[in-house]
């Protein structure tokens, strides 16, 4: 990862890109950096991801509630003031909500497995 100088974020500046789910949509805002990314992401009613994803993240809740859904059959709820962290390839998720969330997620090579 490259060293990043002091900076602010102004989210209301980063353009928001459209993922569409299983179900419902996800509206994304990311900022990239060499190894390093760092996302606004919302999901809409109805919520469900059309993968399962073994990358590490950290997520963290700003608004609502949502379940990561783990593939062995597990469900995690997660609502505001909330977060998870996992590494990658420790295991296949996928999110969920019925009323809509808003996350902050953080992911990058410091996740990756040695």
């Amino acid at each position: 990862m490259s060293h990043i100088p002091f900076q602010t974020i102004d989210w209301s500046t980063i353009e928001k890109t459209e993922h569409k789910g299983e179900t419902g949509t996800s509206f994304w805002q990311t900022i990239q950096f060499p190894g390093l990314r760092i996302r606004l992401v919302e999901y809409s009613e109805g919520y469900l991801a059309d993968h399962w994803c073994q990358k590490g993240h950290i997520v963290h809740c700003l608004e609502g509630e949502f379940d990561s859904e783990l593939i062995s059959g597990e469900r995690i709820s997660l609502k505001k003031g909330e977060t998870y962290v996992v590494s990658d390839e420790l295991s296949s998720h996928r999110s969920v909500t019925e009323s809509g969330v808003k996350l902050l997620i953080v992911d990058g090579d410091f996740l990756k497995l040695d």
